[in-house]
């Protein structure tokens, strides 16, 4: 009855992948707007403006709830490399391990513990340390990904390694070396732009659909133009960033970069970049494509001369290099229409995102109310709240597709790295009870913050934000009579 093709390499592949990019839904979101609710309790401390308090803590209450589901995620996709990727786990274990470790006991418990103290100590503590509590939240978000991006660069350009000979797997030489990988420090810039762009303009967004219901219009206001401003920087950083990262993998990875730019063939010297292009990607070649002159040239050496090689040269450079240990049968080309077509999502999205944060900025000036005015803007803004999702999940696709046949880029091919146990019955029904899960996580989520939307910022009082009541009196949550439900 399974037998329709299925394959236990297909079907784990497929599982990691739903997996990563569900928790990735969440990371990025939830790192992104650990900072931008610490921006909104600063300017509380800053202006003693009670607004941006009410800000702090209903936008806190949306990263409340993508820490939760990012948690759950997170935990299931580590779970992964036992269940389907053992082999995986054999060889890189020595060197995956230590930057995991350092994550949950460093990072995530710093996280963790922030996040109750900030959660339950308003009144608690005077504004500046209660608002410290919330950027140590952030710090340790954005630690967690530098050990994550750690272990991820690793696979993506292995360093600091050796072979031990008796086992086959790699150990660790030095972790200053791994630490150091120059694929980290330029993946994580990116990585927290990304974050700052998704965080923003879903506070954005949400606003925008606020606005248009004329709800609350000063607090919306506000939170448009923290979001906007962090939004227009972020935006900027991430196409700095990734031009740096771009240009990096020419020479790092250069099949990858190739299909990106869509070339089978060698450049030319006049440099034609592709704003579309079709594909025979059986016989390696493209059919057809609309090209502008000089342009890649500029975006991969930021000058009209020079040449990439196409993915057909890079072919013939990986065999010369790995047929001894990898056989001449091997396949070294990538998902070129993946990767052509993601990245002009993202490279498009990058700018898109800096100009919409001009123009909302714009509209959105001090003593003018011509954002109320711009319906088709608000429109706009709001459905670009899904916008940054759709690219991450882009970016993720050009980052690890771009990576095949390797797991660990040279070391170790996906098809060596799958788990030897793993069955086509047992990898289908745990691909159908994670899409399950993920499909009600995912729903939840978006139940709850549109709960959280619809109660607007006046409900953000109760729930544990405030240790006022509704009489006004100041309430001990930690004290007897919060037990009593009489």
């Amino acid at each position: 009855m399974l037998n329709v093709g299925l394959t236990v390499l297909g079907l784990s592949r497929f599982q990691f992948a739903m997996t990563t990019v569900f928790h990735f839904f969440f990371v990025p979101f939830s790192i992104g707007l650990a900072f931008v609710v610490a921006v909104m309790e600063t300017m509380y401390v800053a202006k003693k403006d009670e607004a941006y308090k009410k800000m702090a803590q209903f936008w806190g209450k949306m990263f409340l709830y993508s820490f939760a589901v990012g948690v759950v995620t997170g935990i299931i996709q580590e779970f992964q490399f036992g269940m389907n990727w053992s082999e995986y786990s054999r060889f890189m274990g020595d060197i995956f391990g230590a930057p995991l470790a350092i994550e949950a006991l460093a990072a995530f418990f710093l996280e963790s513990t922030f996040i109750g103290l900030w959660m339950f100590t308003w009144e608690r503590f005077k504004p500046g340390i209660h608002a410290l509590f919330i950027w140590l939240v952030a710090i340790g978000s954005s630690l967690s990904a530098v050990w994550i991006l750690a272990a991820n660069s690793f696979m993506q350009n292995p360093v600091g390694f050796a072979i031990n000979k008796s086992t086959g797997r790699v150990v660790m030489t030095s972790f200053s070396a791994v630490v150091k990988n120059p694929q980290l420090w330029l993946e994580l810039p990116h990585v927290l732009m990304g974050a700052g762009i998704t965080a923003s303009f879903v506070v954005a967004g949400c606003s925008a659909w606020r606005l248009l219901k004329k709800d609350h219009e000063s607090f919306y206001r506000k939170s448009l133009n923290v979001a906007l401003v962090i939004g227009l920087i972020a935006s900027l950083g991430s196409i700095a960033s990734g031009d740096y990262q771009t240009r990096y993998l020419i020479n790092q990875q250069p099949m990858k970069f190739a299909a990106m730019e869509g070339l089978y063939k060698d450049s030319t010297n006049k440099g034609e970049w592709s704003v579309y292009s079709s594909f025979n990607t059986k016989q390696h070649k493209t059919v057809s494509s609309l090209d502008v002159p000089y342009v890649l040239n500029i975006l991969s050496y930021h000058k009209l001369s020079g040449t990439v090689k196409g993915q057909n040269t890079v072919n013939k450079e990986l065999h010369a290099t790995y047929d001894k240990k990898f056989g001449k049968d091997m396949n070294y080309y990538v998902p070129t229409k993946t990767l052509f077509w993601s990245f002009r999502i993202m490279a498009v999205s990058g700018g898109l995102f800096a100009l919409i944060a001009i123009v909302g900025l714009f509209f959105n000036r001090k003593k003018s109310q011509a954002i109320m005015k711009q319906r088709w803007f608000l429109y706009i803004m709001g459905l670009m709240l899904w916008l940054p999702f759709i690219v991450n999940t882009a970016g993720w696709f050009v980052t690890e597709f771009g990576r095949y046949p390797w797991v660990v880029y040279g070391l170790l091919t996906i098809a060596d790295a799958v788990s030897p146990t793993s069955t086509v019955g047992s990898l289908l029904f745990t691909n159908i009870v994670y899409f399950l899960l993920f499909a009600g996580l995912g729903l939840v989520m978006i139940v709850l913050s549109h709960r959280v939307l619809k109660a607007g910022p006046d409900a953000v009082q109760m729930n544990g934000y405030s240790s006022e009541d509704t009489d006004g009196k100041t309430e001990d949550p930690y004290g007897t009579e919060a037990f009593n439900h009489d």
